[in-house]
């Protein structure tokens, strides 16, 4: 009896250990956000510390005018236009009597709808379109990717022009614009990083315990590009932002009399020789906007980037 017992535990035993290397296998590695030491190479990060400073900046400033505003931006009187700084207006006033500190802290708030949906919309799809592309593989990955390629020869500013044309200028019309430019990048690099995901270890073995590629893609290979695609996603946000300014300033973009630094950049170059802080003002805002969440994406880069978590 014992000596039929020594097989039987040693078979569960080779059972368990198995099971457990597949379970090692399987389990995709932790988040980067909950690794150890992550905030604490944050913290020593300067690419990180600085761009997440700008980037709560710009959040504060726009959250701000929700609540506050030295005057209210949309109030104009003629009799104190090009008023200089001082203690009632700080920044002084533009050609229209309005308040420059409320015309930028509003102004935030354009920038950020504009980013924050346009993003929004080509992560959404293009996620979606490059993990179809890498699951499928074949016929399927082929057409998105053509297609991808046939987006990229819309630029953001150009789709908008068109968009113009048929539908009228305006923020929602720049929104769609700049989110249909961000399909095809998203598309592309999603499924660039899923080929990689999909030759990996952990998901022959889920195939092996007879998994599909619905239950691959959102189990495996989705959480193992979540940083890829955060990154990427900082950096289209800053690109927005700056085409949101080119297309209110070309008047495509934000209509009056809703704030828009890229529209108070064009009223103020009839001014440059008169008042050139006019235009300095809201060039610094989308200049420090801009660097801040490319500083971001860098320092988060660097941060999910485990060859380099290693050396620190």
């Amino acid at each position: 009896m014992g000596r039929h017992q020594r097989p039987g535990k040693a078979g569960s035993s080779v059972a368990e250990r198995q099971e457990r290397r597949m379970s090692a296998v399987l389990a995709p590695p932790a988040a980067p956000l909950n690794a150890p030491g992550f905030w604490r190479r944050a913290r020593r990060n300067p690419s990180f510390v600085i761009g997440a400073v700008l980037s709560l900046l710009l959040v504060l400033a726009a959250s701000l005018s929700y609540v506050w505003t030295p005057h209210d931006p949309l109030d104009i009187d003629m009799a104190l236009k090009l008023q200089a700084p001082d203690a009632r207006f700080w920044l002084g006033t533009d050609p229209f009597g309005r308040d420059i500190v409320s015309l930028l802290l509003v102004g935030a708030r354009a920038s950020i709808a504009v980013g924050l949906i346009a993003v929004s919309i080509g992560l959404l799809i293009g996620t979606a379109l490059g993990l179809l592309a890498s699951a499928r593989r074949g016929w399927v990955e082929e057409t998105i990717m053509r297609l991808s390629d046939f987006g990229f020869a819309f630029p953001a500013i150009l789709s908008a022009i068109m968009l113009t044309a048929v539908f009228g200028p305006g923020m929602v019309n720049a929104i769609v614009a700049i989110g249909i430019y961000n399909i095809p990048t998203f598309a592309r690099i999603t499924r660039a990083s899923a080929n990689a995901i999909w030759s990996r270890e952990f998901v022959l073995a889920a195939r092996a315990c007879g998994k599909g590629g619905f239950a691959i893609t959102v189990e495996h290979v989705l959480p193992n590009i979540a940083s890829v695609l955060i990154v990427q996603a900082t950096i289209r946000f800053a690109i927005a932002i700056l085409a949101e300014a080119a297309l209110s300033y070309l008047g495509l973009g934000t209509q009056p009399p809703q704030p828009s630094w890229g529209r108070m950049l064009s009223e103020a170059q009839s001014l440059l020789f008169q008042a050139p802080m006019l235009a300095v003002y809201p060039g610094v805002a989308i200049a420090f906007a801009v660097m801040g969440l490319n500083l971001l994406g860098d320092g988060l880069r660097d941060l999910f980037d485990p060859r380099l978590a290693r050396k620190r």
